[in-house]
């Protein structure tokens, strides 16, 4: 299994990588919520692991490849609402606001993600951007 770098975790829990997000990443463990799989994949983003992404991703919705912007940097999370997507649930909302740096200067991305549980695991269907 692959050594976590004990930095903090992108998706702003306070908690570090290999404890937080990290796990989700190698598939030592798997979201719960549709909020963790969503923090999850912010981390992805932030960290560059398109695999992942990929991976929790809805196969119906899902691009045929996935390339991250190498000059984007992901800068901050701020979940703002959550319907469902707790464990017992089979679909869910996370609305967010990411924000970003990239050459040109700061920027924002608003999001209400919806997800579902398909074979009892928790991935991104799609999102509304605005």
């Amino acid at each position: 299994m692959p050594v976590l770098p004990p930095q903090p975790c992108p998706c702003g829990s306070g908690d570090r990588l290999d404890r937080c997000c990290g796990p989700l990443h190698i598939g030592a463990e798997r979201a719960t919520t549709a909020e963790q799989l969503m923090r999850s994949r912010y981390s992805a983003y932030a960290v560059g692991d398109e695999d992942y992404l990929h991976r929790t991703w809805h196969p119906r919705t899902r691009p045929d490849r996935i390339d991250l912007d190498p000059d984007l940097g992901w800068e901050g999370l701020e979940v703002t609402e959550l319907v469902a997507g707790e464990e017992g649930d089979d679909t869910g909302m996370v609305a967010f606001t990411a924000r970003y740096r990239t050459p040109d200067g700061p920027g924002q991305l608003t999001e209400r993600s919806r997800f579902e549980r398909r074979g009892g695991r928790w991935v991104y269907v799609d999102g509304d951007v605005g």
